[in-house]
């Protein structure tokens, strides 16, 4: 009996409310439009920052590991007695280089990983590209050779040739060509650090659009930089990529953990660009809050005037035994409904203006980085419904207070 009496008030309020909103059209309107407009700003800004954060990442880390391993360094032991204070000053030579010796072993670890899209062995190392009498400093990095775009993607980036790689080519950065002066099926020499000389056909020409790399870059296959190098065994490093490069620290951590080597993360040399990512992030939730302000002050005081209008029919309903509960609620009702209309006609129309756009990786230079994926739409809904629950509530608080013999007779 009572639940039957409980869901026939709920009814009943939820008819008087549809009724409310419905008494004046235009109003309810330009109030559900004003929500609409608050949620399109939220989605809208949500997309643009969550696309932006992913243009930038992607373009940044795009063509980096996402994982580095390297051989761990070793800290010299002291062979004074123990007790004695002695001052070291640590010279690294230069002669020798930090080697892997173990790819072999953990590497099947760690292809075997969740979330680890490639691994990359390399070789590294630093010479001299010579062309005639012209002559440039050169970073060598040595790869398999299935496995040339594993980490920035060489194939996409050519301006000419090919990435396929042999023990006699070699694939330059453009401004590194330009700079020598020659293009594919060209011979050059390339000269290691260590004074091995080899003579080599460029097989492709690529530009990442990153000085540093197109300016100085010089790909062989892993063969090739064993020689230049004097390394027959072992490697210099691994570089991976990973399916979400927000994990990187976590699976750095992971690796570091299980294979005793040194794994850093992209973050770590990127601190610059993640305090500058969480600043824009802070300052789009600004944004976004204050969208849900003007949304609240505006059902809050579209539904005061609603109240003062409605005195003496709030005074019948009062006279006729409507407790100030019901009062509230129906106030409420009418709050809750305006938003969850504003909020789903809202985010209805972000979608479809966002839909168009190319996702960010995608996007084309100087395009707008807006993400649809990013666009929150289920957030934006529930935050404004509880928003306009919550502007609802002084309105409802000041028609429950209503007197019915005052009103009545206005």
């Amino acid at each position: 009996m009572a639940r039957a009496w409980w869901r026939n008030s709920m009814l009943y309020g939820l008819k008087i409310a549809f009724r409310y909103l419905t008494a004046n059209k235009t109003q309810t309107g330009l109030l559900i439009a004003g929500v609409a407009v608050g949620v399109f700003v939220f989605i809208f800004m949500s997309a643009l920052i969550g696309g932006l954060a992913v243009f930038l990442v992607q373009r940044t880390v795009g063509d980096i590991a996402h994982v580095t391993i390297e051989a761990p360094s070793r800290d010299p032991v002291s062979l004074m007695p123990e007790g004695v204070e002695a001052l070291v000053v640590e010279q690294r030579a230069t002669n020798q280089r930090q080697q892997l010796r173990t790819a072999d072993a953990f590497l099947p670890l760690i292809d075997a990983m969740p979330g680890v899209a490639v691994t990359s062995q390399q070789i590294v190392g630093n010479g001299f590209l010579v062309r005639g009498v012209v002559t440039a400093p050169v970073s060598v990095t040595g790869v398999e050779t299935d496995k040339v775009s594993a980490i920035a993607n060489i194939e996409k980036a050519l301006k000419s040739g090919s990435t396929d790689l042999s023990n006699s080519t070699v694939i330059l950065g453009s401004k590194l060509a330009d700079d020598l002066g020659v293009g594919v099926g060209q011979v050059v020499r390339l000269q290691s650090d260590q004074g091995v000389e080899r003579a080599v056909v460029i097989s492709g020409i690529f530009e990442l659009g990153v000085e540093a790399l197109d300016a100085r870059s010089a790909i062989v296959s892993l063969a090739t930089a064993r020689t230049l190098f004097n390394l027959p065994q072992g490697i210099s490093r691994v570089e991976i990529k990973l399916a979400d490069l927000n994990q990187a620290p976590a699976m750095a951590e992971r690796i570091a953990a299980e294979t005793g080597l040194k794994a850093t993360p992209w973050t770590e040399g990127n601190a610059q660009l993640l305090d500058g990512l969480r600043a824009q992030a802070s300052s789009g939730n600004l944004i976004k809050a204050f969208a849900l302000i003007t949304i609240i002050i505006g059902v809050a005081s579209a539904l005061l005037l609603s109240t003062y209008r409605r005195r003496p029919e709030i005074g019948i309903m009062r006279a006729m035994g409507a407790s100030r509960g019901f009062v509230i609620f129906v106030f409420v009702l009418q709050g809750a409904l305006i938003g969850v209309f504003g909020g789903l006609i809202g985010a209805g129309l972000g979608y479809a203006s966002l839909l168009p756009f190319p996702v960010p990786e995608l996007a084309p230079p100087g395009g707008l980085p807006v993400d649809v994926r990013q666009g929150a739409y289920g957030l934006a809904i529930a935050l404004t419904a509880i928003g306009a629950v919550l502007a609802s509530i002084l309105p409802a608080r000041a028609a429950a207070r209503v007197d019915p013999v005052s009103v009545i007779g206005q």
